[in-house]
């Protein structure tokens, strides 16, 4: 997974696992830093949209568009702040980590390319796809850390 797209899945993750009741405190803490490192060295990049609604592909493309173009990728910290709220959810087995997993519906496309998902629910839902040419699926874990796999 490139480094902007699991900054954008951390935050996805984050924002559906940190307003359950069953949200550890680390959790709310590392969704909370991430957001915070956000906001203070990517100020143009607004995660408020894509926080109201974590599961629509339309405000994780534009927030991932945001970062990309602000050199998000390139900053170390907010890369292992990521990687450190991805990591407390799957500790946890939060249903949030779900909000990672791939549902594709309708969609038609020349090709059709999925990695590195991780989702401790479906790793990838898919119905009514009209690929014109190859589909590869590769680095998918589902289920959760104790009763996953990985395909």
């Amino acid at each position: 997974m490139d480094p902007v797209s699991a900054i954008v899945a951390a935050l996805a993750a984050g924002a559906t696992a940190a307003l359950k009741d069953s949200a550890t405190d680390a959790i709310k803490s590392a969704y909370d830093g991430l957001k915070g490192l956000v906001r203070a060295r990517f100020a143009a990049v607004n995660v408020e949209p894509h926080e109201a609604r974590p599961d629509s592909e339309p405000r994780r493309a534009m927030v991932a568009e945001d970062l990309a173009e602000a050199g998000a990728a390139e900053d170390a910290e907010l890369l292992a702040a990521a990687k450190a709220l991805l990591d407390h959810i799957a500790a946890q087995g939060a249903e949030g980590a779900a909000a990672i997993g791939v549902d594709l519906k309708e969609v038609e496309a020349a090709n059709l390319v999925i990695e590195g998902v991780i989702s401790s629910g479906h790793g990838i839902k898919a119905e009514k796809i009209k690929p014109e040419g190859d589909i590869r699926i590769s680095g998918v874990t589902a289920g959760g850390a104790e009763g996953g796999s990985k395909n």
